[in-house]
C-alpha cells in the first residue's frame, strides 16, 4: 500500500524547525541591539544583561525541579524573556530589577498558566509593565554616565528638537535594546531571512502607526517627525520581536494584520494622548489580551458549516 494511504494522528506536516533552534534565532537576532547596548552604556549594561537572563533561566529550572517536571531550559526560551526584557530596562536600574523582573517574568506570567504555549501575555513585556508599575521612578531614569536628561521621545512629546541621526544608530538615551534603530533592524533582517518572523504584524503595526501619527499627531506627515517617533522609544524592537511572539499573536493571517493594525493604532494613542512619551509595551499588551477575540472573529468558516455548500 502507497505511503499515502496509510492512516495516521495528526499532525501529518512536520516543520524540521523546533522550539530550541527557534528560540536560538531570536537569541542571534538580538545580540546586534544586545551588544550596542554594551558599547553604549558601558559594562553596566552587560551586567544588568547576564543577572537578568540568569534570573529566568534559574527561575524556570528551580521551578521545574521543584514540582518534578522535565527541565524546559534547553529549549532557550526563558533565555529569549530574560534577553528581551533586560534589553528593555534602563542601564541605571540596579541588579536586583532585573532579578524581581525575571522571576516575575517566568514564574507569575509563564509557568503558573502552564509555561511555554500557555501564557496568555508577552512574559518580558509583562515583566515590564510589573516594573513599571511598582517601581516608577526607577524603569523612568535614563541618566548614566554616557546620557542625562530625557529621552528623545520624552523631548519630541515636549516639543524639543531631536537629532534624528543620533537616534538612528542609538547614540542616545533610553533602555539598553531600545536605542539603536539599525541594530534591531538588522536582527529582524536575519529572523525575516530564516523565516523565524515576516512582516504582516511588523509591516501593519508600522503602516498602521504612521497612519495614525499622520492624522492625529498635528504635523500631518512630516517626515523628521515620522521618523523620530519610529527611531525612538521601544516601537523597532516590540514591532520585530514581541509582537510577533508566535505565542501571544494571533494564528490566522487576517488575525495577524488586524493584530498589527490595532497595536499600531493603540501606539499612537498612547504616545500621542497619553501622560507617557512612550506606549508600545501596554499596546502590545493589550493586543495580547484581545487576541482570542481577533482569533474568533477572523477564524475561517469550514467548508460546509454555515458558509458555502457544493
Amino acid at each position: 500500500m502507497s505511503d499515502l494511504m496509510k492512516v495516521s494522528s495528526n499532525p501529518h506536516i512536520r516543520s524540521r524547525s523546533s522550539t530550541g533552534s527557534i528560540m536560538l534565532a531570536v537569541v542571534i537576532a538580538l545580540l546586534p541591539a544586545a551588544g550596542f547596548g554594551i558599547y553604549n552604556f558601558g559594562p553596566g549594561a552587560l551586567i544588568l544583561i547576564l543577572v537578568t537572563v540568569l534570573s529566568t533561566v534559574l527561575t524556570e529550572y528551580i521551578f521545574e525541579k521543584i514540582l518534578g517536571k522535565k527541565s524546559t531550559i534547553g529549549d532557550y526560551s526563558a533565555v529569549v524573556t530574560g534577553l528581551l526584557l533586560a534589553l528593555n530596562l534602563p542601564v541605571s536600574a540596579p541588579w536586583w530589577i532585573g532579578v524581581i523582573g525575571g522571576v516575575f517574568a517566568i514564574l507569575v506570567v509563564k509557568m503558573l498558566f502552564g509555561g511555554l504555549g500557555q501564557n496568555f501575555m508577552n512574559p518580558a513585556l509583562g515583566a515590564r509593565c510589573f516594573l513599571l508599575i511598582s517601581f516608577t521612578s526607577i524603569m523612568t531614569n535614563f541618566d548614566c554616565d554616557a546620557y542625562t536628561g530625557a529621552t528623545p521621545l520624552a523631548q519630541l512629546k515636549s516639543g524639543e528638537a531631536v537629532d534624528i541621526f543620533r537616534m538612528v544608530i542609538g547614540k542616545t538615551a533610553g533602555t539598553i535594546g531600545e536605542t539603536s534603530m539599525i541594530a534591531i533592524v538588522i536582527g529582524a533582517c536575519f529572523l525575516i531571512l530564516v523565516g523565524v518572523i515576516d512582516l504582516k504584524i511588523p509591516g501593519s503595526y508600522i503602516v498602521s502607526f504612521i497612519l495614525f501619527l499622520g492624522l492625529f499627531g498635528g504635523r500631518g506627515f512630516d517626515y523628521a517627525y515620522i521618523s523620530a517617533h519610529l527611531a525612538g522609544g521601544g516601537l523597532m524592537l516590540g514591532a520585530f520581536f514581541m509582537a510577533t511572539d508566535y505565542v501571544t499573536r494571533p494564528i490566522t493571517v487576517k488575525g495577524q494584520y488586524v493584530y498589527g493594525i490595532l497595536l499600531g493604532i493603540l501606539t499612537g494613542i498612547f504616545r500621542i494622548f497619553g501622560a507617557s512619551a512612550e506606549g508600545v509595551s501596554y499596546a502590545i499588551i493589550l493586543g495580547n489580551l484581545l487576541v482570542p477575540l481577533i482569533e474568533k472573529v477572523t477564524l475561517p468558516t469550514a467548508f460546509g458549516k454555515g458558509g458555502a455548500k457544493a
